[in-house]
């Protein structure tokens, strides 16, 4: 591969990772009710006292390492996703890029607007081909480990997450629903849309090779 070539995809994967990071902060800002993952963060950050997007990190890393140990590949965009977003995050929140919504009909439009940046952001960031997030992975290992289908996995993972960062004090809302519901459709679409198909992508991985 040239390094031109080379170049674009760092590029992407960046430049996914950026938005992806934007969605988050979106739903954030929107104040009613943010994802299942975001909740867990969110709940982490308020009883340790750190910040969002370092809670973020801090999940990655772990989930990170139980993937690592159950044999799934992982990818410079892997890595990129843990230490990234979180990082992001942060920045976008802490210089208040993105305006606070009082009203709920308000709020509805930014988490809306949230899930197309978030599929938008999946679209550029998988197609870079260097691997998926740790929490798409967590639910790839504990598939192959369990023997059980996809949705259930997934739906457990969720819910679990969504559970715990509520009882950690996180705000659970109407947004929560929304998002839950409305992410798995608007990112078929998009990437519909945009003649992409994730089964096309020849990720590349780095060479971490211990399994369980």
């Amino acid at each position: 591969m040239n390094v031109k070539k080379m170049s674009m995809r760092i590029m992407r994967l960046f430049f996914g990772i950026f938005l992806y990071a934007l969605g988050i902060v979106i739903s954030m800002r929107a104040d009613i009710g943010i994802a299942p993952w975001a909740t867990f963060h969110q709940g982490i950050s308020n009883v340790i006292g750190i910040t969002f997007g370092q809670a973020t990190i801090a999940v990655g890393i772990i989930v990170l390492g139980i993937n690592y140990f159950m044999g799934i590949k992982i990818g410079f965009g892997t890595v990129v996703n843990v230490l990234g977003i979180g990082s992001i995050v942060d920045f976008l929140l802490s210089n208040n890029i993105v305006p606070k919504m009082t009203t709920l009909s308000g709020g509805v439009i930014m988490v809306v607007l949230s899930m197309f940046v978030i599929s938008l952001a999946t679209f550029f960031y998988m197609g870079a081909g260097f691997g998926s997030g740790p929490r798409d992975g967590l639910m790839v290992g504990l598939v192959k480990k369990t023997n059980k289908k996809v949705g259930l996995i997934r739906s457990s993972i969720e819910v679990t997450v969504l559970i715990i960062g509520f009882m950690l004090g996180a705000k659970v809302g109407i947004g929560t629903l929304i998002l839950g519901v409305g992410i798995g459709p608007i990112v078929h679409w998009t990437f519909k849309t945009l003649h992409f198909d994730v089964k096309s992508i020849d990720h590349q991985y780095l060479s971490l090779k211990f399994q369980l």
